[in-house]
């Protein structure tokens, strides 16, 4: 039956008055003269998800990932690598995606950032998302739909990390997410310029307050974020967290 220019008339106003799915608001910020970019997600309306593999192959870029999504409908509206990776790019950490876990959670201590305990994992979950250490995700698992293992933990109840040093000369470009005590609110944050464990921890712990924050990475750290104008491009990627929406 062919549709009367009422009938699409109606479905025009309709469409119009749909309200779309905004953008994550993306912004720079700065903290004790450090300068940072930020992009805060609601758990609750957002959909977010990690990305890590399609057809068996590792997705591995923003650019792939955008194709990936265009061909199930999908728009890319946020991304950034989360989580440390092997040679191979396969996750070195506990890694989920749809409920399906394909690299275990390991307990351990171990060499290099991700084995400087403690660690977490970030879990997102119906509505919520969490920042949860290691050995307390060990314990008792939540139901993630999501989730990727990263270390070191760069605040713990509201704590920094224990090893974190104030007057540390180590300084890299750093990645990493907190999550506000709400269980919704999550910021992903990039540094600018090169940053101490200490300084990065202190941004989300005093500036953001997040009671759990995360590391994601330093030297591979990437950030798509369209509403700021980033795009950026460098190593092959491992794990990826994203935000989409309908096109």
């Amino acid at each position: 039956m062919t549709p009367t220019f009422r009938q699409l008339f109606v479905s025009l106003i309709a469409l119009a008055a749909t309200p779309l799915a905004a953008a994550p608001a993306c912004r720079d910020i700065a903290h004790e003269g450090r300068a940072y970019t930020a992009c805060t997600l609601d758990a609750a309306k957002d959909d977010i998800r990690l990305f890590h593999q399609t057809g068996g192959k590792v997705i591995g870029s923003f650019a792939r990932l955008e194709e990936v999504l265009e061909a199930q409908g999908l728009q890319l509206t946020f991304a950034m690598n989360a989580g440390m990776y092997h040679d191979d790019r396969r996750p070195v950490g506990l890694y989920v995606e749809q409920g399906r876990e394909t690299a275990p959670l390991v307990a351990n201590p171990g060499p290099g950032n991700f084995g400087l305990v403690p660690n977490g994992v970030f879990c997102l979950m119906k509505g919520r998302a969490a920042v949860i250490e290691t050995l307390t995700y060990r314990a008792d698992p939540p139901a993630c739909r999501h989730a990727s293992q990263s270390g070191p933990m760069l605040v713990l109840e509201g704590k920094l990390h224990p090893r974190f040093l104030r007057d540390s000369t180590s300084r890299h470009f750093r990645n990493g997410v907190g999550v506000e005590a709400d269980g919704r609110t999550i910021h992903f944050v990039i540094s600018d310029e090169r940053v101490t464990f200490w300084e990065f921890g202190t941004l989300f712990r005093d500036k953001l307050g997040t009671p759990n924050a995360l590391y994601f990475d330093g030297s591979v750290s990437r950030l798509f974020a369209p509403s700021v104008g980033r795009n950026d491009t460098g190593f092959p990627l491992g794990p990826m967290v994203g935000a989409v929406v309908p096109r």
